[in-house]
C-alpha cells in the first residue's frame, strides 16, 4: 500500500521521534517500503543574522546533520529495511513538504506533541504538513 515512507524528525528533540519511528519502521516492514528518514537544518531567517556566522556555517550545520541521520539511523533503525537519507535546510514544514513530493512519498508519519495555546495562534509544523500535503499524514502523538 505505501512504497515511499517519508519520516520527518528533529534529532535535537527526542520527543519528535519516540513514538513516530516505530511506528513509521512498523508501516515500512509491513508494507516493504522505502522508509525516507529526514531532518531539517532551518535557516537563519533574516540575512542580518547570518552575517553572524561565518561563511562557511551551513555547509558544516549541513555536513554535521548529515552525519548525525545517518548515525541515528544505524542505531534505530532495523538494517533490513531500505532507507534514504534525507537533509533539508530551510523552514521545517516547508521542507518536509518538499521533500515528500521529490521522494514520492505516500505517507508521512511524523511526531507532534499536544497543542498549547501558542500552538493554535502560529500552527505547530505538524498541523501544517497535514494541512497542505498531497499525501497521506499519520500524526503520532508524544
Amino acid at each position: 500500500m505505501y512504497k515511499d515512507i517519508l519520516l520527518p524528525l528533529d534529532l535535537s528533540d527526542e520527543h519528535t521521534w519516540t513514538r513516530a519511528l516505530p511506528t513509521a519502521v512498523e508501516y515500512a516492514k509491513a508494507f516493504g517500503s522505502v522508509l525516507h528518514v529526514m531532518t531539517v537544518v532551518p535557516s537563519f531567517g533574516m540575512a542580518l543574522v547570518g552575517n553572524f556566522f561565518p561563511a562557511d556555517f551551513e555547509k558544516q550545520a549541513l555536513d554535521a546533520a548529515t552525519e548525525a541521520l545517518h548515525s541515528f539511523t544505524k542505531d534505530h533503525i532495523p538494517s533490513e529495511l531500505a532507507v534514504q537519507h534525507v537533509v533539508a535546510h530551510g523552514t521545517v514544514y516547508e521542507e518536509i513538504l518538499r521533500s515528500a513530493g521529490k521522494v514520492n512519498a505516500d505517507l508521512i508519519v511524523m511526531g507532534a506533541h499536544r497543542p498549547e495555546l501558542r500552538d493554535y495562534l502560529l500552527g505547530p509544523n505538524a498541523a501544517r504538513v497535514v494541512r497542505h500535503a498531497k499525501q497521506s499524514v499519520l500524526v503520532v502523538r508524544d
